[in-house]
């Protein structure tokens, strides 16, 4: 006979274990992917997919995943939920369609410490990012640089083309030089005469530092475990090196608006996007850029202007030495056009389709921003039946997109003939609608698109243009065995953007015409530039 017997327990343990179930529940739920989200590779218990992201070539891991889950998938990372975007229609539907609320940034502690909380490039939607925006466009907006900067830019670009007829070892800084007095005279009115003079260098040197600490695994995932930031700065060498960057830009960019400052008060008032900032902050109340806004807006502004161009031009000058064919091409177009008594100039762009496509093709083969700035909506979405919850992480996969084997055929391979047909630059087709039609994704997409999409394509066309038309470049040979020395196509830099390792080619001239042509119209051009200087 068994007699039943009553267990008595203390309500007190029975709350505690009651919570303490709770809580375990609640860690076993961190890195779960949500019912409905895309699909996406396995997740585990706290970290999520985490332990999958490599910290160097996710771009690449984005098109694998997407070939496995579907060109719609999504990673978690701890309780961040993430959604890749790896295909057209749905890059179209979602952040351009529905920008209103795909066009904020998710939060970016690092990139705060390094910005001082004031960059275009982690600024939410909101009034100081408008405005920001607003003055980008005033001032490199197609008419405006087509009648106000194209001057400018063709004399830069003249002289720039000297500089490699007389030091043509140095050409990335000859390249660096050109990218960076174009856009600081846009924005302060001052350009950089030689390669060592401060604005042609000091964008650079914030850059080079500036993306390799944004870069993907450059930090501990503190926005997402935020216990991170408990650790002390003199413990932390990744938060030690972002205060640095940032005391860099802030000496940088005030400096240089001090610079602005003095040059008005000595009466020397120059038509630039400086002197127009602070006339409309001097005479307008509560003017929503203060003082490191207006000083950041305008380093910004020089930042997109000089080194994503300057990446792509190096990416041009890589592939002109390894893919001769396809200079030896353009050039035989250029003859046939322009012959060596002239230069090419912007008016002959419809004449030289084929430079446009070298364009194209060097941005969608070696894209900047491989994985493309990240996005957060803003309330819960739903898509082809799949959920996209409120505050989700929405990369635009852009080197996997640009490297669709089923949209691009040979995408590995530089072959600008793929954009026979494409004669308009790239804003036509990222705002057409027309997705199927689009020519690449590096500038990116929505309202977040580059700003600075318009100066880009001008600068690499007329610097790509003038330097086929006066220059071959070819791989350097070995001394002793007299054998060509190729290039490593794919060592890039890591970072945030990306371009080429340092490597050498070889400039000659293509005639005694070509550089007699040369110099007389850079010395036609030298005027143009005093004002500037």
């Amino acid at each position: 006979m068994f007699t039943s017997m009553a267990v008595s327990i203390n309500p007190a343990i029975a709350v505690s274990l009651g919570l303490i179930a709770l809580v375990v529940f609640k860690l076993s739920q961190i890195g779960k992917r949500l019912p409905k989200m895309p699909p996406g590779p396995p997740t585990v218990p706290f970290l999520g997919n985490a332990h999958q992201i490599p910290a160097d070539g996710f771009y690449k891991k984005m098109r694998d995943w997407a070939d496995i889950y579907g060109r719609i998938f999504s990673l978690t990372v701890g309780p961040t939920k993430i959604v890749v975007l790896c295909d057209r229609q749905a890059v179209r539907d979602l952040i351009d369609a529905k920008s209103t609320i795909y066009s904020d940034r998710p939060p970016d502690y690092v990139g705060g410490l390094l910005t001082g909380g004031d960059h275009t490039l982690l600024d939410d939607y909101n009034a100081v990012w408008r405005e920001k925006r607003k003055q980008m466009a005033r001032w490199i907006s197609p008419r405006v640089i087509d009648e106000k900067h194209a001057p400018m830019q063709e004399a830069e670009i003249r002289c720039f083309l000297v500089g490699l007829l007389e030091d043509p070892e140095h050409f990335a800084e000859h390249i660096k030089r050109t990218t960076a007095s174009v856009a600081s005279i846009i924005t302060y009115g001052q350009r950089a005469p030689t390669i060592d003079h401060p604005y042609a260098t000091q964008v650079f040197d914030i850059m080079q530092e500036w993306t390799e600490a944004m870069g993907p695994g450059a930090n501990p995932p503190v926005d997402v475990y935020p216990i991170f930031k408990l650790i002390p700065t003199r413990f932390s060498s990744w938060k030690q090196r972002a205060y640095r960057v940032n005391n860099k830009m802030d000496v940088i960019w005030s400096r240089t608006l001090k610079a602005v400052r003095e040059r008005r008060a000595r009466g020397d008032k120059r038509d630039c996007m400086a002197d127009s900032v602070l006339e409309e902050a001097e005479k307008t109340p509560n003017y929503v850029l203060g003082e490191h806004a207006i000083q950041n807006l305008l380093g910004e502004t020089v930042e997109g202007g000089a080194d994503t161009t300057t990446a792509q031009l190096l990416t041009f000058v890589l592939a002109m030495a390894t893919y001769p064919r396809v200079q030896e091409k353009a050039q035989a177009l250029i003859d046939e056009k322009i012959g060596s008594g002239r230069s090419p100039q912007w008016t002959d762009f419809n004449e030289l389709p084929y430079i446009n496509a070298i364009v194209k093709e060097g941005l969608r083969w070696r894209p900047v921003t491989s994985v493309g700035f990240a996005h957060r909506v803003r309330e819960d979405d739903t898509y082809r039946d799949m959920l996209i919850p409120k505050d989700s992480t929405v990369f635009v996969g852009v080197w996997a997109l640009n490297h669709d084997p089923s949209h691009f055929e040979n995408e590995s391979e530089y072959w600008p003939e793929r954009y026979e047909g494409f004669n308009k630059l790239a804003d036509s087709y990222s705002g057409s609608g027309n997705y199927e039609g689009r020519d690449h994704y590096t500038y990116g997409a929505g309202r977040r698109i580059c700003p600075g999409i318009h100066l880009a394509e001008r600068n690499q066309w007329r610097n790509i243009a003038k330097i086929l038309w006066g220059f071959k470049i070819s791989l350097p040979r070995d001394p002793i065995t007299g054998k060509e020395i190729p290039i490593d196509v794919n060592a890039y830099k890591a970072g945030l953007a990306q371009s080429p390792l340092p490597y050498k080619v070889v400039f000659t001239p293509r005639s005694p015409e070509h550089v007699a042509t040369m110099r007389r119209e850079w010395s036609e051009a030298q005027e143009i530039l005093k004002k500037w200087e």
